[in-house]
């Protein structure tokens, strides 16, 4: 992953910051943070959120991500990922909660659970979702095992709101599962 950092913020985005700062304030329940903010970022969405062209800088090796806003507080950020076709992030989960939201293009995630499977743990797929422009998604840990990749022949740009001080941490990556596949798959 390639990190960027970009700001100051369009007329567009500080409403958004605007807005997911009041629906975090003093809200101490990750999940009804998550579901509020991933409201607000629907609501943006489908009103045509312009995305400026700095943000959907990409590298070719790698997803790119543009550090939008991260809260003075830490309490939140917002991230722009950039993805060329067949990039991917690993099978990983997540520091804080987090909202999603295709800008354009489409994204497929998987979702993985770790059982034991003949006395050894394995990742298992337990879902798979198709997000195209304006689908947005919400996870709150545990539980939120996932792979998220760019499944189309163009462009993919989504963007990301995490509860927690990205800039500080450099990802939402909690950690990263390098365990097989049961059934042999991915």
């Amino acid at each position: 992953m390639t990190t960027q950092t970009s700001e100051p913020l369009t007329t567009e985005f500080a409403g958004l910051v605007a807005s997911v700062r009041q629906a975090v304030r003093g809200e101490t329940d990750a999940s009804v943070a998550a579901r509020r903010v991933g409201g607000l970022l629907s609501e943006r969405l489908s009103a045509g959120l312009p995305l400026p062209g700095h943000l959907r800088e990409h590298d070719p090796d790698h997803y790119t991500q543009h550090i939008v806003h991260v809260e003075p507080d830490g309490a939140f950020s917002i991230v722009a990922l950039v993805w060329l076709p067949g990039q991917a992030t690993p099978v990983h989960d997540h520091v804080s909660w987090c909202v999603t939201g295709v800008v354009e293009g489409q994204e497929t995630e998987e979702v993985y659970e770790i059982r034991e499977v003949a006395g050894q743990p394995r990742l298992v797929r337990t879902g798979e979702s198709v997000n195209v422009a304006g689908a947005v998604s919400a996870l709150d840990p545990p539980g939120d095992i996932h792979r998220v990749r760019n499944s189309c022949d163009e462009k993919a740009v989504s963007l990301h709101i995490y509860g927690a001080d990205i800039r500080r941490l450099g990802s939402s990556i909690r950690r990263t599962y390098d365990l097989p596949v049961a059934g042999g798959a991915g």
